[in-house]
């Protein structure tokens, strides 16, 4: 967050001694909505520019999705809370001079598709239709949000022949004391939006454990590739190796350091690592 928020921070922890559903709902949306929407970055613009732009259609919303190459089973580029497909250029580019065609789309409220906020069940609805024109998949990569939704979308019927998840979250129990702390908030707001997550998810028995990548990992028999920097503030270390640990031999855990939260999408290292494990090739992306 910006410097400008400590005033509305300073406003929200001093409604909240006297009601946290005060100013609980605007703490929701803060939660949920992104506050602005990611734009696509100078070294990033090329590889966008180059894709197959579409549009679909998810639960009355317009999702853009982007498609580089013409083959079959994509590897499937999941992007984080507040970002975008272009997040993924590195990515790509390696893809590219694989020939491995890669597919990636700006969920609700993100980059250039309809809404204003999302949840992993909305990101798992667009995923089946992706799967219908698209799957299944090669291989299913996701930053932050997008490697948690991962690991559902693989126990809910998304046909892939592995996972990565960089940067995310194991225990999705977590997000609301997370989100609290990044922001500086009391953590009165975390048992607010508890309440209304399980509101929102009333039809679900127990979201919490649902919703989590540690949850039931035996469900999951693809090659499982977890990807965590020492260094994340947004989500600690232990998350990463938490979900490694949960899937036992059937994961590997890379560690970097210095690279934090987002940077390490960029980092080449990452890349070349993610793309052998997903592909099974070696490739070595362009500095």
């Amino acid at each position: 967050m910006s410097s400008s928020f400590t005033a509305v921070r300073r406003v929200l922890n001093a409604a909240s001694y006297v009601s946290p559903r005060l100013l609980g709902g605007y703490v929701w949306r803060l939660f949920c909505e992104p506050v602005t929407r990611d734009k696509v970055r100078g070294a990033q613009q090329p590889v966008h520019d180059q894709a197959v732009v579409e549009k679909i259609t998810v639960n009355g919303k317009d999702v853009v999705t982007y498609r580089w190459g013409e083959g079959g089973n994509p590897v499937l580029l999941i992007h984080g809370f507040g970002g975008r497909a272009a997040n993924f250029a590195g990515f790509v580019h390696g893809l590219q001079q694989l020939g491995v065609t890669a597919l990636a789309y700006d969920a609700f409220g993100h980059g250039d598709s309809g809404g204003k906020g999302v949840t992993i069940l909305d990101h798992l609805a667009v995923l089946r239709q992706l799967q219908d024109r698209h799957g299944p998949f090669r291989a299913v990569i996701g930053h932050s949000f997008g490697g948690t939704t991962g690991y559902l979308a693989l126990r809910r019927g998304i046909k892939a022949g592995r996972l990565v998840s960089i940067s995310s979250v194991g225990e999705f129990a977590s997000l609301p004391s997370t989100f609290c702390k990044q922001l500086g908030l009391r953590p009165v707001y975390a048992r607010e939006l508890r309440r209304r997550t399980e509101l929102l998810f009333a039809s679900e028995p127990d979201p919490w454990n649902a919703f989590s990548p540690v949850h039931r990992p035996e469900e999951i028999e693809q090659p499982v590739l977890v990807v965590h920097d020492q260094n994340d503030r947004e989500v600690g270390v232990e998350q990463g190796r938490r979900i490694a640990a949960a899937y036992g031999d059937r994961a590997e855990f890379l560690l970097t350091e210095g690279l934090g939260h987002r940077r390490i999408l960029g980092d080449t290292t990452v890349i070349t690592k993610v793309l052998a494990f997903a592909v099974g090739d070696e490739v070595t992306p362009d500095e």
